[in-house]
């Protein structure tokens, strides 16, 4: 009797689960199915109803009867089969500023019995672009190309297609998502430049640089032994011959590690225009160090990058965004990445002042070479030697390669 009990008891929780699950589904079925503005029919529909019942308002039934009528149509219209494949492909998934982009849009039917028309939407950044289906036959496609002006430098979202059936009226609506996203990168605008030895010591890997260190690879001489000295940088053959312990010195080397740091810091510039033209400056820069194969070292805000090569760079470059939280004193990020840098270079904007520049500049080791490209689109091109750097004002982009020429 008790087990008998217990299996009644288990059957009716199963049953009691399996409802509950089954009235989820529906639900969810539901609220997917009827938009914000059909549940604001049905519930217009149902006053009316109400209002008749209770008061007897015959205006309120027919305003029932006519909600209840379009809730039908609409049900009716956007019945249909929806069952597409797509796939999205674009041209080029890195371009610059001013190219066209085509974006390829391939729907299709992998179903056994015809599809409904439908509308598709897929999102390009901000922007959605909206184009019909027709009706598909059995493992028939269909072939959609969308092109764009890549305006200015970003990193756009392409996708996910979203494919929508519904009625005229808007209040029912199926709709589900195909494909995946991914990123098209809108390059920055940049120059080419001459070699960036101009201004820059050629401190070449392992070149010396003239200070005497204990611990280096080139050997330069002797000196007698000092107290917290470490004993293994003794010259026995030398002790033994001077019968006083003797340690070795060397000549310290330098790397040549370029650090480039941009201010994006919105008070510091003037206007958007302005703001772009910095990032293009810090782009070239940027993109010619690692053309010759110097160790690059890159500080934007918060984000403190190591690139492998221009294009890892320029990606980089395409998703800067102005921040009001930048610091205004750029030479501590640099310095806490790369202290032991041999060039320095900071692109600041026009409302920087200079009092702010000197201040963070005396930060900077002596020994490395420091520059700082301030953006100036409303002023001529100029180029000031101060004792711990080297301020030039760049008005567009073309005047960079003459500054660097300039500088060697």
């Amino acid at each position: 009797m008790t087990d008998s009990a217990a299996r009644t008891r288990q059957r009716r929780r199963a049953f009691i689960r399996g409802w509950n699950r089954c009235i989820r589904r529906v639900r969810h079925a539901v609220t997917a199915y009827v938009s914000p503005l059909g549940w604001t029919a049905i519930a217009l529909a149902a006053a009316g109803l109400a209002l008749f019942l209770t008061l007897g308002y015959t205006e309120a039934l027919a305003i029932c009867l006519v909600l209840t009528a379009m809730l039908l149509a609409a049900l009716v219209l956007s019945i249909g089969n929806t069952s597409f494949d797509a796939a999205i492909s674009v041209t080029d998934r890195r371009v610059n500023v001013n190219d066209v982009v085509s974006v390829q849009v391939d729907v299709s039917n992998p179903g056994t019995t015809p599809t409904a028309s439908a509308r598709a939407d897929l999102p390009l950044g901000d922007e959605h672009e909206r184009f019909g289906i027709p009706m598909l036959a059995p493992r028939q496609s269909k072939q959609t190309t969308v092109t764009f002006t890549a305006l200015s430098r970003s990193v756009l979202t392409v996708g996910p297609l979203t494919i929508r059936k519904g009625d005229p009226f808007g209040l029912m609506r199926h709709e589900h998502r195909l494909a995946d996203h991914f990123n098209v990168y809108i390059h920055p605008k940049i120059v080419m430049l001459g070699s960036l030895h101009a201004g820059i010591p050629r401190d070449l890997e392992g070149n010396p640089s003239g200070d005497i260190v204990d611990d280096d690879l080139d050997f330069h001489g002797l000196r007698e032994y000092e107290l917290g000295d470490d004993v293994r940088h003794v010259h026995w053959l030398s002790s033994a011959r001077t019968r006083t312990l003797m340690l070795r010195q060397y000549e310290a080397t330098r790397r040549t590690d370029t650090s480039v740091t941009l201010d994006v810091n919105p008070d510091d510039y003037m206007s958007k225009d302005e703001f772009e033209l910095a990032v293009s400056v810090h782009a070239s820069i940027g993109v010619q160090a690692l053309l010759e194969d110097r160790p690059l070292y890159t500080h934007v805000s918060q984000s403190n990058l190591n690139p492998r090569n221009p294009m890892e760079l320029l990606d980089a470059c395409s998703a800067i965004t102005p921040d009001f939280h930048d610091s205004r004193n750029l030479a501590q990020a640099a310095l806490a990445t790369t202290p032991d840098a041999s060039f320095f270079c900071f692109t600041v904007g026009h409302a920087k002042p200079l009092d702010d520049i000197r201040r963070m500049m005396m930060a900077l080791p002596p020994s490395a070479t420091c520059l700082v490209l301030q953006t100036t689109p409303n002023e001529p091109r100029t180029l000031r030697r101060f004792p711990d750097f080297t301020l030039a004002t760049v008005r567009t982009l073309d005047d960079l390669p003459q500054i660097m020429g300039a500088l060697r």
